[in-house]
């Protein structure tokens, strides 16, 4: 199933955007092989976290690393690094989330691979990216968007940056922007016959995101002081609104029509107002707004703008939202162990994905991947009996 059926790619076991795009590709269709790092040997019983190392001291089976094969390998061993190459060989891409150089001290850097697999596409991960001053300083998400000046336009005005999760930096401007490189170099590799190296960094994908931002400063168009532009919270008729049961609701009626629709909901139509774009008046209209929103449920006011072309939606909880009925009708969330996860996307009408089943690393999958690597029984009991695999 998926538009990616029949494509191969290894991954090499890390943190959170590399095994995010993973599980993208996977549920594209494409079939991935997991080379997970060899634990430690007290912890070759048991499963732990992932560690801020760059990589995974233990298997880890968390729900990113469903729909594919996986195998604990030893890359520091000779016959490790000739189990990868041959896989390496087989494969339409690899994908690691690595500080810059490990890959390489490991003698599987793009220049090896792409000389054993001209028609590799070579996608790599990381915060600060491949070169440059920071490139082997430690980071996370935060700091990623902190330099790339996303962080700054986050919170309330006169207090801290607010940290929007590892939405903008791990999963956006890492793991999906590194997705839309390698479909693009898959592309590329299909008509001229040579795959390249995919370099997607955190700090250059969200900056990326910021386009629009970067294009509204350079114009004159953008405040950089939080809560003073049209979509960071300064306008009334743009936020969210407590409800009187302490609940939210969100509000964008940034179109004269969708303005002119909520103003009537809200009863202040026959009320003299500011125009609507008049900067100076939104903190008044804005605790206007608060007042109104305060006075019924958040149910109530589904009843009356949910249906109206006012820009409206309830600020759902995440238990919430796989209920919601616009939700449930489109499968946006499917139960997975009596657990409620998105569903893959986006949506084809020839090529439907599918979400994969979670399949930690276990001795039928490590012969599984062996085998496709060539290696019959007899080679795979010598393998694990030097310890090279488990």
């Amino acid at each position: 199933m998926g538009p990616l059926k029949g494509k191969r790619f290894v991954e090499f076991a890390g943190l959170g955007p590399a095994p995010f795009a993973a599980m993208m590709l996977s549920d594209l269709g494409a079939d991935i092989i997991r080379i997970e790092r060899m634990p430690t040997p007290h912890v070759r019983e048991k499963h732990v976290g992932e560690k801020a190392t760059g990589g995974v001291e233990s298997l880890s089976d968390g729900i990113m690393t469903r729909g594919r094969l996986s195998i604990a390998l030893d890359l520091k061993s000779v016959e490790g690094h000739r189990v990868a190459m041959s896989l390496i060989g087989m494969a339409d891409g690899i994908l690691e989330g690595f500080r810059p150089g490990a890959m390489e001290r490991l003698g599987l850097g793009p220049e090896i691979c792409l000389e054993e697999n001209p028609q590799l596409v070579y996608a790599r991960i990381t915060g600060w990216g491949q070169e440059g001053p920071f490139a082997q300083r430690a980071g996370h998400d935060l700091n990623y968007i902190a330099l790339s000046g996303a962080l700054s336009t986050f919170g309330r005005r006169g207090e801290p940056p607010v940290a929007p999760l590892n939405l903008l930096g791990d999963f956006a401007g890492g793991g999906l922007l590194a997705v839309t490189g390698i479909l693009a170099a898959l592309v590329s590799a299909s008509s001229t016959g040579k795959g390249q190296v995919v370099d997607a960094a955190m700090l250059d994908g969200s900056a990326y995101l910021m386009t629009m931002m970067y294009e509204l400063l350079g114009a004159g168009q953008w405040t950089e002081e939080r809560e003073s532009n049209p979509n960071d919270g300064a306008a009334h008729f743009y936020g969210v609104y407590e409800t009187s049961d302490q609940r939210y609701v969100s509000i964008a009626a940034m179109e004269p029509q969708f303005y002119a629709s909520l103003l009537n909901q809200l009863g202040l139509t026959d009320v003299e107002l500011p125009e609507q774009w008049d900067v100076i008046s939104w903190p008044a209209m804005r605790i206007l707004f608060e007042d109104i929103f305060r006075s019924r449920t958040r149910h109530d006011w589904c009843e009356s703008l949910a249906d109206l072309d006012t820009c409206f939606a309830p600020v759902l909880t995440m238990s919430e939202a796989p209920h919601h009925p616009h939700n449930a009708a489109r499968s946006v969330f499917t139960e997975v162990d009596a657990t409620m996860l998105p569903s893959p996307v986006p949506r084809f009408s020839a090529t439907p994905l599918e979400m994969g089943r979670n399949l930690p690393v276990s001795e039928t999958s490590t012969d599984a991947v062996l085998a496709l690597a060539g290696l019959g029984s007899s080679e795979i009991a010598e393998l694990r009996a030097q310890g090279v695999i488990l």
